[in-house]
């Protein structure tokens, strides 16, 4: 996590050429296999070397080493091999970078989190690691983990310090886990962050209290769908099953199971890399092996109310499988880490939860079942889903982070509200793929929450969510906003280039997207514009990417699929011009 006020330009010099990839059907290339950090594969030992034979560029120094998360291969050749770094064995926080290749392994270009050296002045810590650790638990209020000494380089420079992760936090929504980090010199805490995701933010919980206001979530109305398969006989076990489910918000649908016996079924899908649901039973578990199994002796799942525990599994089985299945069948993308891993969820988390998380940790989805007051009913709504698994998707890439996090858990900073947009953006496409009649794709986020007025966030015009004081346009004030107020700005980028501004109606709903200067953007459709959005996470963001990077970033997608004289690169460039996010109005380095 970086200080607020303190901004670093993640560095893109990554040269473009004509288009070369292809345009139409489909979204982008498909991401080839992550690969293991140990992978001795030509591309990563090429980017490698070239990291350190470009040094002015990349930042690479002396004492560094660095460990290879992720090599993506383009159908003309080109790839970028994202890199974490340590410093003298040491592990370095914001020291991230992807290096650009062509096809011949030549270098083309660097895109760095840090844009100073990651040296730190010295190496010798005042602090022992159990005074790290006492102030670890103090700030966090929970169980200290062992101190581990690290180099932040988050902060426009390059400190020693201790990163210490925090258990049964009681400053945490349900005793989650916080990773704080303690400078090695001073002990002053330089963050203090949750290691998971919350879809309501305390920002948000607190206006709802102020306004006296109730969510009271629309539940689907169940229909038995046609032609659904049931169980088919097997000798052996276990065997995939097609089975039925009635759930919350989404109706009946199909699920894929897995039988284990004649009349034995598991909540567990063989087809999608062995994605399960859980149920925590109220307890506040991080480790997915101790949620109980969900099991079956017909193959029917959930009755449609609260009042069966299986109902809330029904609906966060089915969003995690259509999430996974839009990410396949859009970009190629095998699981959430691009491993060919299933997603995990854990239903009835806790007591009196009412929100939803992505846990880096647990890496699972996990579900509270309201807090009886405020949220009524489970967060398992479909695009709540896709927007917390694609925190997971981040967390696989690019990992943005917030810039700080205040006392009460609230989050800010651009690279933490870009990570909230991507969220907004890939969730409302995970409906989009769905095309559920009971749950109708829109460019709406939450509005199935119940709430007065009609949705949680939009991406067409974003401060018409009036809850959490969404913003339309960039200013100097988006770095001290709260990061899903915050979220609207590369929402609404995003939005205008897939529609286009002014009044439309799409699918039954309207929109009248306003730009900052009046001036006219002529859509090129969502797949292109997700196509772009994602080769642009995976491609050219790290975890420093702010608002003007992202649009540097996006130009170079754009670049790369489409040409840098196209139509589609310039209605980039006019998106983010229509959100006040221009070259001209870029922040100073070290701002």
């Amino acid at each position: 996590m970086r200080r607020p006020h303190i901004r670093r330009v993640a560095i893109a010099v990554a040269v473009t050429t004509a288009a070369t990839l292809p345009m139409a059907p489909a979204f982008a290339a498909p991401d080839s296999p992550a690969r293991a950090a140990t992978s001795a594969s030509s591309p990563v030992e090429a980017a490698r070397a070239a990291a350190f034979a470009h040094a002015s560029a990349t930042g690479v120094g002396p004492g560094d080493t660095l460990r290879a998360t992720d090599v993506m291969t383009d159908p003309d050749g080109k790839q970028h091999v994202r890199f974490v770094r340590s410093h003298q064995g040491l592990p370095v926080l914001g020291g991230d970078l992807v290096v650009h290749l062509g096809k011949q392994s030549a270098y083309l270009g660097v895109t760095r989190a840090a844009d100073h050296a990651v040296k730190p002045a010295t190496t010798e810590a005042k602090l022992t690691p159990q005074q790290a650790e006492q102030k670890a638990a103090a700030v966090a209020q929970g169980d200290a983990g062992s101190a581990e000494l690290v180099v932040d380089a988050r902060d426009g420079a390059a400190a020693l310090a201790y990163q210490v992760r925090v258990t049964d936090s009681d400053t945490t929504e349900a005793g989650g886990s916080r990773t704080v980090v303690v400078d090695a010199q001073s002990g002053r805490i330089r963050s203090n962050t949750p290691d998971s995701d919350e879809f309501i933010s305390p920002h948000l919980e607190e206006t709802l209290r102020e306004k006296g206001e109730t969510a009271s979530p629309v539940t689907g109305v169940a229909t038995q769908p046609a032609g659904l398969l049931g169980a088919t006989t097997a000798a052996r076990y276990p065997v995939t099953a097609t089975g039925s489910g009635t759930s919350l918000f989404a109706g009946k649908v199909t699920l894929t199971t897995t039988r284990t016996a004649r009349t034995s079924f598991l909540l567990k899908d063989p087809t999608r890399w062995n994605t399960e649901t859980r149920d925590a039973k109220g307890a506040e578990l991080e480790a997915f092996s101790r949620g109980t199994k969900f099991t079956s002796t017909t193959n029917k799942w959930g009755t449609g109310t609260t009042a069966n525990r299986t109902t809330t599994a029904v609906d966060a089985q089915y969003g995690i499988t259509q999430t996974l299945d839009f990410y396949k069948k859009t970009f190629g993308r095998k699981g959430i880490k691009n491993n060919s891993t299933g997603a995990r969820a854990m239903v009835h988390f806790g007591r009196k939860v009412g929100n939803a998380f992505w846990d880096s940790t647990c890496g699972c989805m996990l579900y509270g079942d309201g807090d009886g007051a405020m949220f009524k009913k489970p967060l398992v709504v479909l695009d709540v889903t896709g927007h917390e698994l694609t925190h997971g998707v981040v967390d696989a890439t690019a990992a943005l982070e917030p810039t700080r996090v205040d006392a009460r858990g609230n989050q800010y900073g651009e690279p933490g509200a870009l990570n909230e947009s991507l969220a907004d953006i890939f969730g409302s496409n995970v409906e989009f793929s769905a095309n559920n009649p009971k749950n109708p794709p829109n460019y709406l986020m939450g509005e199935k929450l119940g709430l007065a007025q009609k949705f949680l966030r939009r991406l067409d015009h974003p401060s018409l969510d009036k809850l959490e004081g969404t913003i339309d346009y960039w200013s100097p004030a988006a770095y001290d906003t709260e990061v899903h107020a915050g979220s609207g700005v590369s929402s609404h980028a995003y939005y205008l280039l897939a529609e286009g501004s002014g009044r439309k109606t799409i699918g039954g709903v309207k929109y009248d997207s306003p730009t900052f200067d009046g001036s006219r953007v002529t859509g090129i459709g969502r797949a292109k514009a997700t196509a772009i959005f994602y080769r642009a996470l995976t491609r050219y963001m790290v975890s420093t990417t702010d608002f003007h990077d992202a649009r540097t970033a996006t130009l170079e997608a754009a670049a790369d699929m489409y040409g840098a004289a196209s139509a589609e690169y310039q209605a980039v460039d006019a998106a983010w011009a229509a959100v006040n996010v221009t070259t001209a109005n870029t922040p100073a380095v070290g701002r």
